[in-house]
Protein backbone atom coordinates (compact mmCIF):
# COMPACT_ATOMS: atom_id res chain seq x y z
CA UNK A 1 0.00 0.00 0.00
CA UNK A 2 1.52 3.55 -1.02
CA UNK A 3 2.14 5.41 2.01
CA UNK A 4 0.42 8.56 0.35
CA UNK A 5 -2.97 8.98 -1.04
CA UNK A 6 -2.68 10.46 -4.64
CA UNK A 7 -4.75 13.65 -3.94
CA UNK A 8 -2.53 14.20 -0.61
CA UNK A 9 -0.05 16.99 -1.44
CA UNK A 10 3.13 18.06 0.21
CA UNK A 11 1.28 20.40 2.52
CA UNK A 12 -1.28 18.42 3.29
CA UNK A 13 1.11 15.56 4.90
CA UNK A 14 3.47 17.91 5.91
CA UNK A 15 7.19 18.04 5.70
CA UNK A 16 8.48 15.81 8.26
CA UNK A 17 5.75 13.32 7.51
CA UNK A 18 7.38 13.34 3.92
CA UNK A 19 10.51 12.89 4.90
CA UNK A 20 10.05 9.94 6.87
CA UNK A 21 8.32 8.14 4.68
CA UNK A 22 11.10 9.10 1.91
CA UNK A 23 13.58 7.31 4.34
CA UNK A 24 11.63 4.69 5.46
CA UNK A 25 13.07 0.67 4.84
CA UNK A 26 16.14 2.26 2.87
CA UNK A 27 19.05 0.70 3.49
CA UNK A 28 22.68 1.81 3.25
CA UNK A 29 25.63 0.86 2.09
CA UNK A 30 28.58 0.66 4.48
CA UNK A 31 29.87 3.91 4.06
CA UNK A 32 27.37 5.62 5.27
CA UNK A 33 27.57 5.20 9.11
CA UNK A 34 24.86 7.34 9.96
CA UNK A 35 22.14 8.45 7.61
CA UNK A 36 19.07 10.28 7.90
CA UNK A 37 17.30 11.40 10.92
CA UNK A 38 20.09 13.21 12.67
CA UNK A 39 21.60 16.95 11.99
CA UNK A 40 24.00 15.81 9.46
CA UNK A 41 25.21 12.60 8.51
CA UNK A 42 28.42 10.51 9.03
CA UNK A 43 29.98 8.91 5.37
CA UNK A 44 33.55 7.01 5.02
CA UNK A 45 35.60 7.32 2.07
CA UNK A 46 38.46 4.89 3.23
CA UNK A 47 41.23 6.90 1.45
CA UNK A 48 41.36 9.64 3.50
CA UNK A 49 40.21 12.28 0.57
CA UNK A 50 36.72 13.01 -0.40
CA UNK A 51 35.58 14.00 -4.30
CA UNK A 52 32.67 16.48 -4.20
CA UNK A 53 30.77 17.61 -6.69
CA UNK A 54 27.27 19.42 -6.95
CA UNK A 55 24.90 19.59 -9.82
CA UNK A 56 21.06 21.28 -9.39
CA UNK A 57 18.34 20.47 -11.96
CA UNK A 58 15.46 22.94 -12.18
CA UNK A 59 11.69 22.39 -13.79
CA UNK A 60 11.78 23.60 -17.55
CA UNK A 61 15.33 24.28 -18.28
CA UNK A 62 16.73 20.48 -16.98
CA UNK A 63 13.46 18.60 -17.09
CA UNK A 64 10.14 18.77 -18.19
CA UNK A 65 7.46 16.59 -15.80
CA UNK A 66 5.15 16.58 -19.23
CA UNK A 67 8.22 14.23 -20.88
CA UNK A 68 9.71 12.37 -17.41
CA UNK A 69 7.96 11.04 -14.85
CA UNK A 70 9.48 11.82 -11.06
CA UNK A 71 11.07 8.63 -11.13
CA UNK A 72 13.15 9.28 -14.44
CA UNK A 73 14.08 12.76 -13.10
CA UNK A 74 15.60 11.24 -9.68
CA UNK A 75 17.64 8.91 -11.66
CA UNK A 76 18.93 11.61 -14.12
CA UNK A 77 19.87 14.02 -10.85
CA UNK A 78 21.64 11.32 -9.88
CA UNK A 79 23.52 10.10 -12.54
CA UNK A 80 24.94 13.12 -14.11
CA UNK A 81 25.99 13.95 -10.76
CA UNK A 82 27.85 10.44 -10.24
CA UNK A 83 29.46 10.81 -13.71
CA UNK A 84 31.63 14.09 -12.10
CA UNK A 85 33.22 11.58 -9.49
CA UNK A 86 33.70 9.10 -12.43
CA UNK A 87 35.33 11.74 -14.09
CA UNK A 88 37.85 12.08 -11.48
CA UNK A 89 38.95 8.13 -10.89
CA UNK A 90 36.48 7.73 -8.03
CA UNK A 91 33.58 5.97 -6.81
CA UNK A 92 30.62 7.86 -5.57
CA UNK A 93 29.72 6.11 -2.35
CA UNK A 94 27.09 8.90 -0.69
CA UNK A 95 24.69 11.85 -1.94
CA UNK A 96 23.37 14.86 -0.61
CA UNK A 97 19.85 15.91 -2.10
CA UNK A 98 17.73 19.05 -1.51
CA UNK A 99 14.43 19.45 -2.90
CA UNK A 100 12.22 22.28 -3.55
CA UNK A 101 8.29 22.05 -5.23
CA UNK A 102 5.32 23.78 -4.58
CA UNK A 103 3.31 23.58 -1.91
CA UNK A 104 0.75 21.24 -3.66
CA UNK A 105 2.75 19.03 -5.20
CA UNK A 106 1.50 15.76 -4.69
CA UNK A 107 3.51 13.80 -1.77
CA UNK A 108 3.59 10.48 -4.47
CA UNK A 109 5.36 12.08 -6.44
CA UNK A 110 8.66 13.40 -3.84
CA UNK A 111 8.16 9.74 -3.38
CA UNK A 112 8.54 8.31 -6.87
CA UNK A 113 11.76 11.05 -7.11
CA UNK A 114 12.83 9.50 -3.99
CA UNK A 115 12.94 6.02 -5.07
CA UNK A 116 14.04 7.17 -8.99
CA UNK A 117 17.29 8.30 -6.95
CA UNK A 118 17.44 5.24 -4.54
CA UNK A 119 17.46 2.92 -7.92
CA UNK A 120 20.47 4.91 -9.50
CA UNK A 121 22.64 5.20 -6.08
CA UNK A 122 21.91 1.69 -5.51
CA UNK A 123 23.16 0.40 -9.19
CA UNK A 124 26.53 2.11 -8.45
CA UNK A 125 26.80 0.96 -4.39
CA UNK A 126 26.41 4.06 -3.43
CA UNK A 127 23.26 5.72 -0.98
CA UNK A 128 21.76 8.72 -0.33
CA UNK A 129 23.05 9.99 2.92
CA UNK A 130 20.52 12.69 3.94
CA UNK A 131 19.31 16.59 1.98
CA UNK A 132 16.48 19.03 2.57
CA UNK A 133 13.07 19.78 1.60
CA UNK A 134 11.92 23.20 1.05
CA UNK A 135 8.64 24.87 -0.46
CA UNK A 136 9.58 26.48 -4.01
CA UNK A 137 8.32 27.80 -6.94
CA UNK A 138 8.82 25.43 -9.24
CA UNK A 139 10.53 21.62 -8.97
CA UNK A 140 14.48 22.55 -7.93
CA UNK A 141 16.46 19.59 -7.18
CA UNK A 142 20.39 20.25 -5.60
CA UNK A 143 22.50 17.65 -5.65
CA UNK A 144 25.82 16.39 -3.97
CA UNK A 145 27.77 13.55 -4.40
CA UNK A 146 30.75 11.92 -2.06
CA UNK A 147 33.47 10.08 -4.05
CA UNK A 148 36.25 8.08 -2.67
CA UNK A 149 39.62 7.86 -4.97
CA UNK A 150 40.29 4.24 -3.29
CA UNK A 151 44.35 5.30 -3.26
CA UNK A 152 44.26 6.68 -6.33
CA UNK A 153 45.23 10.35 -7.80
CA UNK A 154 42.48 12.32 -8.87
CA UNK A 155 42.07 12.15 -12.69
CA UNK A 156 42.67 16.14 -13.69
CA UNK A 157 41.74 17.69 -17.08
CA UNK A 158 45.29 19.46 -17.48
CA UNK A 159 47.53 16.64 -18.15
CA UNK A 160 47.23 15.66 -21.81
CA UNK A 161 50.66 16.02 -23.37
CA UNK A 162 51.06 15.68 -26.92
CA UNK A 163 51.30 12.52 -28.31
CA UNK A 164 48.40 10.67 -26.59
CA UNK A 165 45.79 9.21 -27.62
CA UNK A 166 41.71 10.35 -26.77
CA UNK A 167 38.74 7.73 -26.18
CA UNK A 168 35.76 7.61 -24.69
CA UNK A 169 33.97 5.47 -22.67
CA UNK A 170 29.95 5.35 -23.38
CA UNK A 171 27.54 6.38 -26.06
CA UNK A 172 27.63 9.93 -27.50
CA UNK A 173 24.66 11.73 -29.37
CA UNK A 174 21.78 9.74 -27.83
CA UNK A 175 20.49 12.63 -25.39
CA UNK A 176 20.71 15.20 -27.80
CA UNK A 177 18.64 13.05 -30.32
CA UNK A 178 15.95 12.00 -27.71
CA UNK A 179 15.72 15.95 -26.84
CA UNK A 180 15.00 16.20 -30.70
CA UNK A 181 12.52 13.83 -30.81
CA UNK A 182 10.67 15.03 -27.88
CA UNK A 183 10.84 18.62 -28.86
CA UNK A 184 9.59 17.67 -32.16
CA UNK A 185 6.49 15.84 -30.90
CA UNK A 186 7.97 12.42 -32.27
CA UNK A 187 6.92 9.15 -30.54
CA UNK A 188 8.74 6.88 -32.41
CA UNK A 189 12.76 5.63 -31.18
CA UNK A 190 11.52 5.07 -27.82
CA UNK A 191 15.07 3.93 -26.47
CA UNK A 192 16.54 7.33 -27.85
CA UNK A 193 13.55 9.59 -26.05
CA UNK A 194 14.09 7.54 -22.75
CA UNK A 195 18.14 8.15 -23.30
CA UNK A 196 17.34 11.81 -23.04
CA UNK A 197 15.49 11.16 -19.68
CA UNK A 198 17.89 9.10 -17.78
CA UNK A 199 21.34 9.08 -19.43
CA UNK A 200 23.60 5.83 -18.81
CA UNK A 201 26.99 7.04 -17.51
CA UNK A 202 29.70 3.91 -17.75
CA UNK A 203 30.03 3.15 -14.12
CA UNK A 204 33.28 1.90 -13.27
CA UNK A 205 35.06 2.93 -15.99
CA UNK A 206 36.21 6.13 -14.63
CA UNK A 207 38.20 3.73 -12.20
CA UNK A 208 39.57 1.78 -14.83
CA UNK A 209 41.08 4.71 -16.59
CA UNK A 210 42.85 6.17 -13.45
CA UNK A 211 44.11 2.61 -13.31
CA UNK A 212 45.00 2.29 -16.72
CA UNK A 213 46.70 5.69 -16.56
CA UNK A 214 44.51 8.06 -18.16
CA UNK A 215 46.18 11.79 -17.85
CA UNK A 216 43.23 13.33 -18.14
CA UNK A 217 39.34 13.00 -18.15
CA UNK A 218 36.27 14.10 -18.10
CA UNK A 219 32.60 13.35 -18.54
CA UNK A 220 30.36 14.35 -21.57
CA UNK A 221 28.09 17.09 -20.03
CA UNK A 222 27.89 19.66 -22.12
CA UNK A 223 28.88 18.15 -25.26
CA UNK A 224 32.01 16.68 -26.47
CA UNK A 225 34.06 19.40 -28.47
CA UNK A 226 32.69 21.41 -24.88
CA UNK A 227 33.88 19.30 -22.73
CA UNK A 228 37.24 18.28 -24.86
CA UNK A 229 37.62 21.63 -25.03
CA UNK A 230 38.03 22.32 -21.36
CA UNK A 231 40.76 19.51 -21.13
CA UNK A 232 42.30 21.55 -24.41
CA UNK A 233 42.85 24.37 -22.51
CA UNK A 234 43.46 23.03 -19.03
CA UNK A 235 46.44 21.24 -20.84
CA UNK A 236 47.71 23.57 -23.30
CA UNK A 237 47.28 21.30 -26.53
CA UNK A 238 45.26 20.28 -29.42
CA UNK A 239 43.34 17.41 -29.90
CA UNK A 240 42.32 16.47 -33.02
CA UNK A 241 39.36 14.31 -33.43
CA UNK A 242 37.85 11.85 -36.49
CA UNK A 243 34.99 11.28 -37.83
CA UNK A 244 35.27 7.94 -38.71
CA UNK A 245 35.97 6.66 -35.34
CA UNK A 246 32.41 8.32 -33.96
CA UNK A 247 31.02 6.92 -37.27
CA UNK A 248 28.92 4.09 -34.94
CA UNK A 249 27.74 7.08 -32.45
CA UNK A 250 26.22 9.08 -36.00
CA UNK A 251 24.26 5.71 -37.44
CA UNK A 252 23.24 5.09 -34.16
CA UNK A 253 21.31 8.31 -34.09
CA UNK A 254 20.97 8.82 -38.09
CA UNK A 255 17.28 7.84 -38.51
CA UNK A 256 16.25 9.44 -35.63
CA UNK A 257 17.92 12.92 -36.56
CA UNK A 258 16.35 12.55 -40.17
CA UNK A 259 12.64 11.74 -38.93
CA UNK A 260 13.27 15.13 -36.17
CA UNK A 261 15.19 17.06 -38.82
CA UNK A 262 18.52 17.71 -37.18
CA UNK A 263 21.89 16.94 -38.01
CA UNK A 264 23.20 13.71 -36.62
CA UNK A 265 26.75 14.72 -36.28
CA UNK A 266 25.78 18.04 -34.50
CA UNK A 267 23.97 15.22 -31.81
CA UNK A 268 27.22 12.94 -32.09
CA UNK A 269 29.58 16.27 -31.32
CA UNK A 270 27.67 18.84 -29.55
CA UNK A 271 25.16 17.49 -28.40
CA UNK A 272 25.22 16.57 -24.17
CA UNK A 273 24.05 14.73 -21.56
CA UNK A 274 25.03 11.33 -22.23
CA UNK A 275 27.62 11.44 -19.51
CA UNK A 276 29.68 9.42 -21.36
CA UNK A 277 33.39 9.55 -20.22
CA UNK A 278 36.24 11.07 -22.31
CA UNK A 279 39.72 10.42 -21.56
CA UNK A 280 43.27 10.66 -22.59
CA UNK A 281 46.45 8.04 -22.34
CA UNK A 282 49.78 8.34 -23.28
CA UNK A 283 49.36 4.38 -24.40
CA UNK A 284 46.36 2.29 -25.47
CA UNK A 285 43.61 2.47 -23.79
CA UNK A 286 42.05 -0.19 -21.40
CA UNK A 287 39.12 -2.74 -22.47
CA UNK A 288 35.78 -0.59 -23.04
CA UNK A 289 37.29 2.45 -24.48
CA UNK A 290 37.78 3.06 -27.86
CA UNK A 291 40.23 5.76 -29.49
CA UNK A 292 38.10 8.75 -30.98
CA UNK A 293 41.63 10.92 -31.81
CA UNK A 294 44.68 12.34 -30.38
CA UNK A 295 46.67 15.18 -29.08
CA UNK A 296 49.05 16.82 -30.78
CA UNK A 297 50.87 20.34 -29.69
CA UNK A 298 50.07 23.85 -30.58
CA UNK A 299 47.66 26.50 -29.83
CA UNK A 300 44.77 24.72 -27.17
CA UNK A 301 41.37 24.16 -29.39
CA UNK A 302 39.61 20.59 -30.42
CA UNK A 303 39.39 20.05 -34.23
CA UNK A 304 37.37 17.86 -36.19
CA UNK A 305 39.26 15.83 -39.06
CA UNK A 306 41.48 18.71 -39.00
CA UNK A 307 39.08 21.53 -39.14
CA UNK A 308 37.73 24.39 -36.79
CA UNK A 309 34.16 23.51 -36.43
CA UNK A 310 32.13 25.99 -36.96
CA UNK A 311 28.81 25.63 -35.39
CA UNK A 312 27.79 25.35 -31.74
CA UNK A 313 29.95 23.87 -29.34
CA UNK A 314 27.28 22.62 -26.54
CA UNK A 315 25.29 23.38 -24.25
CA UNK A 316 25.84 27.12 -22.10
CA UNK A 317 23.79 27.51 -18.84
CA UNK A 318 22.93 31.28 -19.65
Amino acid sequence: MAPFDPAESMADVGEFAVIDALVRGRRQPPSVALGPGDDAAVVATADGRTVVSTDMLVEDRHFRLDWSTPHDVGRKAIAQNAADVEAMGAAAVAFVVAFGAPADTPASAALRLSDGMWEEAAAMGAGIAGGDLVSAPQWVISVTVLGDLGGRAPVRRDGARPGDIVAVAGELGRSAAGFALWDRGIETFDELRHRHLVPVPPYGQGRVAADSGATSMTDVSDGLLADLGHIADASGCRIDLGRAALAADRAAVADAAAAAGVDPWECVLIGGEDHALVATFAGPPPAGWRVIGRVAGGPAQVLVDGDVWSGKRGWQSF
